[in-house]
Formats: C-alpha cells, structure tokens, sequence
C-alpha cells in the first residue's frame, strides 16, 4: 500500500472497481439486481477499501450484499503489514482466469477518471454475515456427515489454535462447536485478535520459520501436542504435532494427502474414477499413486485454485463427483462449500479425523510404510530482478536440445516447459496443461538410483515475489534414502544451475 499508481490506495481501488463495474454492465447486465458481494479480512485498509468498492458498484446502481465484519477472505494472506490485495471471482464463485481477467483489466484502463470518492452506503448496500455464515455452517455440516439436528458427540481432543493475529478465530469457534470439541480447544492468547500489525510474528505465514512459536510455547505450558493453524485471512491451515519430544510441522502435502485419504476411506460407497480429486503441478505424487492404487479418479492443474476450482466446476458439470482439491502451500478445498482453499473447513476436517486417528503423525507413517515415502525439499532463491529470473531459465534450455539428457548421473525420462509449451511424454510433445509465454515453469523428471524409485523436480517464477521456487520429490520404500536421494539432487541444482551468487537460497538449506 502507499501513494502512486503501482500501489494499493483509495484511487486505485475507485479506478478498479469502476473498471469492474462496468465490465459487468456490459456483460452481465443482470448484475444491477443481482449484485455483487463484497468481503474483507482484517488487514490495514482493508475495511476502507472494501467499502470504496461497494460505493462504486452502488453509484453504478449495482445492488452491494456486504459482510459487515471481518470475514476469513483469501486475500494477501501470507504477506508483510504493508501489503493488500483486490481479488475478484466470477458469478460461478470461483477466482476469475483468462481471458476475463484480461477484459477486466482493459475496462479498468478506460475508466480511470473517479466518478466518487465516497465510502457512504446507500440504500444498495445489504448486510449478509449472519445468513451466510448461517449458511456456511449448514454446509459444513453436511460436508462432515454431522447429524442435523445435534453437534455431533465425539472425542474432544486437545489442541492448541492461532488465528495469527487474523480473523479466523470467530469461525473456528463456531466450527469446533458444530463438531462437538470446542472444549478440546486453546488459545495462543497474544494472537487472537485480528492485528493488521502482526506483531507476534515476522511473516504471518504458518509456513515461515518462527511463525508457530508462540502455539509451540503454549503446547508445551499447557502439555498438548496437537497444533492448528489459520494465516490471518483463515484461509490456509496448517498442522504440528509433538512426538516424543521433538515437534514435527506437517508439510502442505503431508496434510493434503491425510485429508484426501480420510475422505476416500471414509466414504460410505465404493469409489470409482468418477470419483474425482484434485492437486497441481507441483504437489506431491503420492496422491496420485495412492489414487492409482485405490481407484479413485485425479486430476492435475496449473498452480493456484483459479485453476483449482474452475477446473472442479468443469468436471461436476460432466457429471464426475469432486471431493477435495489442494496445493502444497497449505490450501484446501472442498467443493460443496467453497470453490477456493478454506482453512476453517479444512481444520474441522482435520480433527474428526484425528479423532479416530488418534496421532496424525502415525497415520502418516502408515500411509508411507502402504505406499512409499515421498520426500518434498521444497525450497526457493531470491532473484535480484526478472531479468535475472529469465536469464536463469534460458541458460537451462540451451544446455541440450530438445532437452537435458543427465541431471548429475541421473537420466531425464521426462522433461515439461509449460512456458515454451513442450512435453517429452506426449505423443505431439505438446503438454496436457496450458503453457503460457508470460510464466517461468519447467518440471524434470529423473530415473530412480538403487536405493530410491526416481526423482521428479519443477522450477517456477513466482508471480507474486521476487522468488524462484523449487519443488523436488524423491520417492522410496524407506525416509532415508528417499530423504538421500532429495538432498542429492538439490546439492546438483545448487552447484550447477543456481552458482550465481546473486541468487540467494532460503536460509534452512544454504548448507544442505
């Protein structure tokens, strides 16, 4: 946030959401009486903001149903203070993609003069928190087979909760309630309130190292060894548990896989490849090879629950039965609620599944032992600027055409470039998601060694920060070698593809 046109401030969201308003005039000129729906997190500006939005759709004569407090919203959810965010879905309740995206921003472009300057609501602008939590509720309900008329009985296992300084809190009192374990639950007291400030934590992203501390130290005052957490919008979840003595933090991945599992052997009806989950590119194949061994259906997409859920949509629509969807950066989905990740459903899941678990730690270790161990060294390099990024990624395509034949002394079996939009393992060498010119993404596949089954790795530019990230799977029949074969590869991609010093690696593995 701050002054000037390449920042968020009270211009830039009059200029956005008059170029949003009248997109929607033009093409869906039923909007007038059905209206949008605006929403906020907790985050500085964030109130402002969203009722500058709803002024203009209102001068507009746009009918505003309006979320009269804060709301667990995905917005800018893992970012610093300063920072904010104006994210827009479509009237099937999924994040808008291409090519919409880019008729919107041409609108915007066109109607940059300020029609109002107000943030005063007018008769156009209805509150609908209470009816649609109500309604939030009633789905999530559904979705956990809780039986309508009575929270459901169960364990009440102890845990310790953060919200992170967000607005997760109020929710994930109403979701422990519906289930019948709000007395399982504690606190970690100085981060409870919504504070836009985050001042407890240095990134108030559960992901970031530090950032579970606080709920770390209050496990152990109070001797529990389960920990939930929201980011501070609630839309991402995250998990630890205390085994012995040492705390391990589940990875996106790791709580991925454990969701998807309980739903498949939860479900009351033999499953079928109409029966549908969802991952992207760079999640972890052990979905997939569960998936295989199952039965069930799985479906890969671009990264990110635009594709996600848009892609869930289609599917339903030809008539496949979507379950659940997740991406490794801590992001669940469940269709019948939300058609993007939610972190408050996704804890709720996660603790009736405990309740039958017991440990969720164990009920991993068990997934391994029946499928594989599949290592994630996921990582990134801070890029000095795009021009380096860019150059970075050409100089790995001219090291062999079509493509590299070694990475070390191991083979490429299979090499992806969905930015030039080539696929060794197609028959047209053109791959099944959509490339795009615009992005940085290669994904190499490399053959097993003796002590592991084989290595798949994708490099991204991130579109959001200034980062190259890596995502590097091993898979093997033990954690050791699959852990072995992981940090071998990394330490050749370090040595070789990444030697410039001005590329810096993320902290944990500068010695790896």
């Amino acid at each position: 946030m701050g002054a000037g046109f390449a920042r968020i401030n009270s211009l830039t969201i009059i200029q956005t959401s008059q170029g949003l308003a009248e997109h929607l005039l033009s093409t869906l000129p039923q909007t007038v009486g059905a209206g949008i729906v605006v929403g906020h997190d907790a985050r500085h500006n964030s109130e402002h903001f969203a009722r500058l939005t709803a002024a203009v759709f209102e001068n507009k004569g746009i009918t505003v149903w309006w979320y009269e407090e804060v709301v667990h919203t995905p917005l800018a959810s893992h970012n610093p203070a300063q920072d904010n965010g104006y994210k827009v879905y479509g009237s099937n309740g999924c994040q808008i993609n291409s090519p919409e995206d880019i008729s919107i921003a041409t609108s915007i472009l066109q109607n940059l003069q300020p029609q109002i300057w107000t943030n005063e609501a007018s008769p156009l602008r209805k509150p609908i928190l209470t009816t649609m939590q109500s309604q939030y509720m009633h789905c999530l309900r559904r979705l956990l087979h809780l039986p309508q008329a009575k929270e459901r009985s169960s364990n009440s296992i102890p845990f310790i909760y953060t919200p992170m300084h967000g607005v997760g809190l109020r929710y994930m009192m109403s979701a422990v309630e519906l289930i019948g374990m709000k007395n399982g639950m504690t606190v970690v007291d100085q981060q409870a309130q919504p504070d836009p400030e985050f001042p407890t934590v240095k990134y108030p992203n559960p992901e970031e190292k530090g950032a579970l501390n606080l709920a770390i130290s209050t496990a152990d005052e109070k001797n529990v060894s389960l920990i939930l957490a929201n980011d501070p919008d609630a839309d991402r979840f995250a998990v630890a548990e205390k085994v012995g003595n040492v705390w391990h933090q589940f990875t996106g991945d790791q709580v991925g896989v454990l969701l998807a599992y309980w739903i498949f052997s939860s479900n009351s009806t033999q499953v079928h490849t109409d029966d549908i989950m969802l991952m992207t590119a760079v999640s972890s194949q052990m979905l997939s090879t569960i998936a295989d061994a199952e039965g069930f259906g799985i479906c890969e997409t671009l990264t990110g629950f635009k594709w996600l859920g848009n892609v869930a949509q289609d599917l339903q629509e030809q008539g496949k039965r979507v379950h659940f969807a997740y991406e490794e950066a801590l992001g669940y989905m469940f269709p019948s609620i939300v058609s993007d990740k939610d972190g408050i459903s996704a804890a709720a899941m996660f603790l009736i599944a405990c309740s039958v678990w017991g440990s969720p730690w164990v009920q991993l270790q068990k997934l391994y032992e029946k499928y594989g161990y599949f290592e994630t060294t996921n990582t990134y390099w801070r890029s000095p600027s795009v021009q380096k990024t860019r150059k970075l990624f050409e100089s790995v395509r001219s090291l062999e055409q079509p493509f590299l034949s070694y990475a070390g002394s191991r083979k490429v079996i299979r090499w992806r470039d969905l930015t030039t939009g080539y696929d060794s393992a197609t028959d047209d060498h053109r791959p099944v998601l959509p490339a795009s010119a615009s992005t940085q993404m290669i994904t190499c596949w490399l053959n097993g060694s003796e002590s592991d089954d084989g290595i798949r790795f994708t490099l991204r530019a991130s579109g959001t920060e200034p980062k190259i990230k890596l995502y590097l799977e091993c898979r093997s029949k033990n954690q050791n070698s699959a852990r072995k074969g992981a940090l071998e590869v990394l330490g050749w991609l370090k040595e070789t593809w990444f030697n410039d010093t001005s590329l810096k690696i993320e902290d944990r593995f500068a010695d790896a």
